[in-house]
């Protein structure tokens, strides 16, 4: 267990695959304070993809914590750091998904076969530029699945593989939620006659300054 607080990001973060590969190889080898910074790096990201599935916020700091907790103790397990991302948001997801209110039905949606079984016509997952710049305040209307999907895509840029890791569901189910998601968001700002003057970026939910580990 991490002794003290851990602060929340604010920059300094691994910038390329080599750093990220040697802060956790440093982590791994006992350097507290490449633990530290790579935890730091995690909390918020993380924060906000619990969020989106328990919608409480002391909840959401609970399992925060019990997730940076398990990333720690469970580090040297990790074989590739290149996976660093989709392993400690699958660690993520499994705790909010046990923690949340509506365990059942999470686990039923997120596994839901449903959208995967739609023709998937090489999902045009791209989003332009300037409704991108919106998604944060237009997201929150979205089915909870395709949300969470969303937000990590484009949000916190994973890649579809690591998508499908961290939440345990096919490849296939990724994309088919991208697509939906984004079909539904573009009906949406249709209707509202979108204009990118319209909106602005809701803040950023950051976990608070500091967590207690």
């Amino acid at each position: 267990m991490v002794e003290g607080r851990a602060t929340a990001p604010s920059s300094g973060h691994p910038a390329t695959a080599r750093e990220l590969s040697l802060l956790v190889a440093r982590a791994q080898s006992g350097d507290r304070d490449a633990l530290d910074q790579l935890l730091r790096s995690l909390q918020d990201p993380l924060y906000r993809h619990v969020l989106a599935i328990v919608r409480d916020s002391d909840i959401a700091l609970d399992v925060l914590q019990d997730s940076l907790f398990t990333i720690s103790r469970k580090l040297k397990t990790l074989r590739d750091s290149l996976w660093l991302k989709a392993w400690a948001y699958r660690i993520a997801t499994r705790t909010a998904i046990r923690k949340s209110r509506s365990e059942k039905r999470w686990s039923e949606t997120l596994r839901d076969d449903e959208l995967a079984s739609l023709e998937n016509p090489e999902a045009d997952d791209r989003f332009e530029p300037e409704l991108l710049a919106v998604l944060p305040s237009l997201v929150d209307a979205l089915p909870p699945a395709s949300q969470v999907v969303l937000r990590m895509h484009y949000l916190e840029s994973l890649t579809h593989t690591e998508i499908a890791e961290a939440l345990e569901i096919a490849l296939g189910t990724v994309k088919s939620r991208l697509a939906y998601g984004l079909d539904v968001l573009r009906k949406e700002l249709a209707n509202r006659n979108f204009r990118p003057s319209q909106y602005s970026a809701s803040p950023d939910k950051t976990a608070p300054d500091t967590i207690p580990l």
